[in-house]
């Protein structure tokens, strides 16, 4: 085995990989970033493992150039995940294949709430003709002698995902002074500054333990925040009710749902998060637990606050 000559044939072949997406560029390219350009929510990227690596950097370096993006994973996605997207928002999925079935379990969301879907993948695949818009990133081989471990096809995606950026980058006219707002005075600074005190909903959906689901549905309805906190007779937290509870009670119970009482439904010992953590911890811990909101209690455990992931990436933090 000759080492160096096997090094420089992995890069001769990764490069032409890259080379080769010069001649795939086309009309779609352009439709792709005009859409970005033109949208008014954030850019979404998804992709599952090594396509997953790629979607993350794709994700951050379009955000730290002017263009709000951030990852989810198709897997936590259906999960509770979803409630991150906006129908405002424009997804970028990544798949060699164009049959991943993590991402492919998602299009009846996608199409339901008519979110653009771009896909950087093979032409003609599922994912293709399931997209908006397709940018094809296929490759003629990988770099690996066994033609199966993602090398030359995840480095031609992240070398798209830079060219998107970066072309975005230029229509915006972004500059030094606009990247030095990024760091860290624009969205680092709002990571170390923001406290959960600063985003919390104060007008809070709450209801007793012995309150009906009848009761419990409609208090959850007038407050908009998909959850609702259960207290006991001394106004302390004892669990949290959210819209799965209610999907996942009504196919357990069907119709005798209604007549249970909220102690019975609730979610016990819900995670808690005091007002002086910042809020970008808030929204680690949320992506951690798969949740999208967090009850702030006091010193004695009544609810004070409640604060949603759509507070925290309205803001800006990400």
């Amino acid at each position: 085995m000759d080492i160096l000559n096997e090094a420089k044939n992995v890069l001769e072949i990764e490069a032409q990989g890259i080379l080769d997406l010069r001649g795939r560029l086309d009309a779609s390219f352009e439709q792709a970033i005009d859409l970005i350009y033109n949208s008014k929510g954030k850019v979404v990227v998804m992709g599952m493992g090594k396509s997953g690596h790629i979607a993350r950097k794709v994700a951050a370096t379009l955000s730290s150039t002017g263009t709000p993006a951030f990852f989810v994973h198709p897997g936590e996605a259906a999960h509770g995940d979803l409630g991150m997207v906006s129908e405002r928002d424009i997804i970028i999925a990544l798949s060699n294949s164009g049959e991943t079935e993590e991402i492919l379990k998602l299009i009846p969301f996608i199409k339901r709430f008519r979110i653009k879907l771009i896909s950087l993948t093979k032409p003609n695949s599922t994912l293709s003709r399931q997209s908006d818009i397709t940018i094809n990133t296929s490759v003629d081989k990988e770099a690996c002698p066994i033609g199966i471990v993602p090398t030359t096809s995840t480095t031609a995606t992240l070398a798209m995902g830079d060219t998107i950026a970066v072309v975005l980058l230029i229509k915006r006219g972004f500059k030094k002074e606009d990247f030095a707002v990024f760091h860290p005075d624009g969205s680092l600074g709002k990571q170390l500054l923001v406290k959960v005190a600063d985003l919390m909903h104060k007008d809070l959906p709450i209801v007793n333990e012995n309150t009906l689901m009848t009761e419990t549905v409609l208090e959850m309805t007038a407050k908009r925040l998909g959850m609702t906190i259960v207290c006991d007779s001394e106004g302390k937290i004892t669990g949290v009710i959210t819209d799965g509870d209610l999907r996942r009670g009504i196919t357990k119970w069907g119709i005798e749902f209604y007549k249970m009482k909220a102690g019975e439904v609730q979610t016990a010992n819900p995670i808690f998060i005091s007002k002086e953590t910042l809020a970008a911890t808030a929204l680690s811990v949320m992506q951690e637990y798969s949740i999208t909101s967090i009850i702030v209690p006091d010193d004695e455990l009544k609810p004070t606050g409640i604060i949603h992931i759509h507070d925290i990436l309205k803001k800006g933090i990400i």
